[in-house]
């Protein structure tokens, strides 16, 4: 049984298709309803079984509701993957509004710890688990103008090594997939309106284009799957190159 946050959209729907591919049932959260059931149908159009749980992962109440009706539902937890999150604006960090700081790190690093916390306390009930947080190659590098996403990021990746620590020896593995710029339906956005733009986000991977969600997803579920067994605490790269630059 797997949980999927931000699954109403571009990898979170790619990890929550590709979960529903191999099987397992699968929780779909977002703040976004409308997107969120439309995931839903696809899984359940290809045999699949889903269920839509509308939640901002910023709000502890909203998160522990979550967990517990996916444990009412489903009776357990085996998969947690945290992919919410948000941005904003690009602004130089001098110039940055405290709102656009507290609404980013609020949603994608107190979020992540959040839906962690209540994810954690039913893995250990049942002595067996596997999170996967979704941070990205700036979670590893520094990049002008996008400061709250950037420390959020950053954090995101410091949480998962604290919490793997803790917990490996719990049957708890806890890990973190670090995409670089991904094909999502915002991305896609961006690039018909910045043609420009588009073409030196390609030339900054060396495999010659961007990602594709399916491609983060089926890293994110290899992490959750028995066949990464022996591997926690680790912040997986999923760049094309980006970062070997």
């Amino acid at each position: 049984m797997a949980l999927v946050t931000g699954a109403a959209s571009g990898i979170g729907r790619a990890t929550a298709l590709l979960f529903a591919e191999k099987g397992a049932k699968v929780v779909i959260a977002d703040i976004a309803s409308e997107g969120g059931q439309e995931t839903v149908k696809l899984i359940e159009k290809a045999g699949g079984k889903a269920l839509f749980i509308k939640a901002d992962i910023s709000k502890m109440n909203e998160v522990k509701a979550l967990i517990d009706k996916t444990i009412e539902v489903y009776g357990r937890l085996d998969y947690a993957v945290n992919n919410a999150g948000t941005e904003a604006q690009p602004t130089p960090t001098a110039d940055y509004a405290e709102e656009d700081w507290d609404r980013v790190v609020d949603t994608n690093l107190k979020g992540t710890w959040l839906c962690m916390k209540y994810e954690i306390q039913q893995m250990l009930k049942q002595g067996t688990g596997a999170i996967v947080n979704v941070s990205s190659v700036v979670g590893l590098v520094g990049v002008a103008n996008m400061p709250a996403y950037v420390a959020s990021k950053h954090g995101v990746i410091g949480l998962t090594k604290t919490a793997a620590l803790e917990y490996s020896g719990s049957g708890i593995r806890v890990n973190a997939v670090c995409p670089s710029v991904t094909l999502t339906p915002l991305m896609e956005m961006v690039i018909a309106s910045m043609p420009e733009q588009a073409k030196n986000m390609i030339a900054n991977h060396p495999i010659g284009r961007i990602a594709q969600p399916r491609e983060i997803a089926e890293t994110i579920v290899w992490l959750c799957s028995d066949s990464a067994s022996f591997v926690t605490g680790h912040a997986m790269v999923v760049d094309g190159g980006f970062l070997a630059k």
